[in-house]
């Protein structure tokens, strides 16, 4: 009985564990690229990879229920695209550069270190704050009316009022006249005005690296496409931006493609006009350029499938693949699909349904743009993001430190080393080492001065006499200030200790007095010899 008790409490307790993990072989894959060939004609620009790993836009392309006439293809248009940026980029420049404002400076132990700017601004006779903090992570920016604040905030509640995260006890104020420059520029290093994509020549049939980045022979269709895309441009002496490219010895061609875009440079690494290696299948040459891009055009002459991983590279994030086609009246169009990796976000301007173009300027200007605006997408995506974070985090230190060092400086405090504060605010022991480092040599400055103002024909006196006739002479607002700082430490701090704190203290100030004494004046520390009797 008992034991019939027990077998049915262990059957309750047992439960149904998970399936395992499939692995890949487990996997339903996406059709190869062999498998979409042997199905025959037509074939989609662009099909995933077996795995996946990546996303599609742009997959229909179907003319068939549309009239055959140029003027009716589809095309989505409304003005001018927007080229995407950071938002916060150019914010300081908008709001604060230039007019009354504030900036703050300290630094948090878990976020590192913090500048913020405030602005008092009355909007339709609403008084508002605004506020922008920047952190390594990003910056945060708010509008807030004042009417809804209990009571006019201070530096650290403005920064909690944008990251509940803060907790520092207090900002310092930048005090550097040209600070404003120094956060400018710091806001704006994510704007890049110089671009570099790929172009990859995808002949009919072509299913491999080694294939595409072997074409040495150019179609009249991408000959066409590159004048389409940009002006050819000799690179030997070129001024514009190279995109790393050669412009000196020639060794990564004679020509290339090259156009400015809105303010922007962008050098195109076109496939078949870098140098071509007799003997290598890699063509390394050509893919040390284009791997090294983040975002590439793949252009087709006919219908043949494009896949995300036929190139191997840890930088190619994003592929907009073209293909020429023709409409009934023998006019150029061109069709478009986009892929990006998993973790890369949609990126605008949004393709048209179908996914077909007109050989026009407003078709350039969108192809531009969605080229520019994938590149800024990509960064966003995991690889690229710690790397932006870790440089974010580097360029903060360097302004926090120059703003810290520069403000310190208009004050006419020391900037040394020891001075640097932690999480906003120095300790005592630090605070106490500093305010007898500053008194002593502001007291041996005086010593010296007043040694080299005596006459030649008098004899010299150790440092100590020179360092009291300093103090009885000229008495000067330095040393009445050490002096009083002097005496609030005897008062405030050296009396309340016990006695043998006290004759610990004193003899570790005796010893360390002495040990500068026998390094300032060595020759007064060698013993003498007694005189001969």
């Amino acid at each position: 009985m008992i034991e019939k008790m027990q077998g049915s409490r262990l059957d309750e307790q047992r439960c149904s564990l998970p399936a395992p993990l499939k692995t890949e072989e487990e996997y339903i894959p996406y059709p190869s690229i062999h498998e979409v060939l042997q199905k025959g004609w037509p074939y989609p620009l662009i099909i995933l990879p077996q795995f996946g790993g990546y996303w599609i836009e742009g997959t229909s392309h179907n003319l068939s229920s549309l009239s055959p006439t140029l003027s009716d293809v589809p095309f989505s248009w409304s003005g001018k695209v927007k080229l995407e940026s950071d938002p916060t980029a150019k914010l300081y420049r908008k709001h604060f550069l230039g007019k009354e404002h504030q900036n703050f400076y300290s630094s948090d132990m878990s976020l590192g270190y913090l500048v913020l700017s405030v602005k008092y601004e009355q909007i339709e006779k609403q008084e508002n704050l605004r506020l922008l903090l920047r952190t390594r992570t990003g910056t945060k920016h708010d509008l807030i009316p004042i009417s809804c604040l209990n009571e006019f905030p201070n530096a650290v509640q403005m920064a909690k009022l944008l990251c509940e995260d803060v907790n520092v006890e207090r900002f310092f104020p930048v005090l550097y006249p040209k600070a404003s420059q120094l956060i400018v520029a710091f806001d704006e290093h994510v704007i890049s005005n110089n671009f570099k994509f790929g172009v990859i020549y995808q002949k009919p049939g072509q299913t491999t690296e080694e294939e595409v980045f072997s074409n040495t022979v150019e179609s009249q269709g991408f000959l066409e496409f590159l004048d389409f895309l940009g002006d050819k441009i000799q690179l030997q002496d070129f001024r514009g931006f190279r995109g790393g490219l050669d412009v000196t010895r020639g060794q990564t061609g004679t020509e290339s493609v090259y156009t400015n875009f809105r303010g922007k440079e962008i050098m195109f690494h076109v496939s078949t006009k870098l140098p071509f290696t007799e003997g290598d299948s890699q063509q390394l040459q050509r893919k040390r350029h284009i791997g090294n891009d983040i975002v590439a055009i793949i252009f087709q002459d006919e219908s043949t499938p494009f896949v995300p991983d036929m190139i191997a590279s840890n930088f190619l994030h994003a592929y907009v693949v073209v293909q020429l086609t023709h409409s009934t009246t023998g006019d150029t169009l061109y069709k478009v699909s986009v892929t990006a990796r998993d973790d890369v976000p949609f990126f605008g301007p949004p393709l048209p349904n179908p996914a077909i173009f007109k050989k026009s300027a407003e078709f350039r200007e969108f192809l531009l743009v969605k080229l520019i605006n994938a590149e800024y997408s990509c960064y966003r995506a995991e690889k690229f993001a710690k790397l932006e974070e870790r440089t974010r985090s580097a360029l903060l230190e360097s302004l926090f430190e120059e703003l810290q060092l520069r403000s310190r400086s208009m004050m006419g405090l020391p900037v040394g080393e020891d001075d640097k504060i932690e999480n906003g605010s120095g300790g005592f022991l630090e605070n106490f080492k500093r305010v007898i480092r500053g008194r002593s040599q502001s007291l041996d400055t005086m010593g010296i001065s007043m040694r080299k103002q005596q006459p030649a024909t008098l004899p010299s006196r150790p440092a100590t006499a020179g360092l009291a006739l300093s103090q009885s002479v000229a008495e000067g607002p330095k040393a009445i200030a050490a002096k009083r700082i002097h005496q609030f430490l005897i008062l405030k701090i050296w009396l309340p200790w016990p006695k043998c704190i006290q004759l610990v203290v004193v003899s570790a100030l005796v010893m360390s007095i002495q040990a500068n004494y026998k390094k300032t004046h060595p020759s007064l520390s060698k013993p003498r010899r007694c005189p001969s009797v």
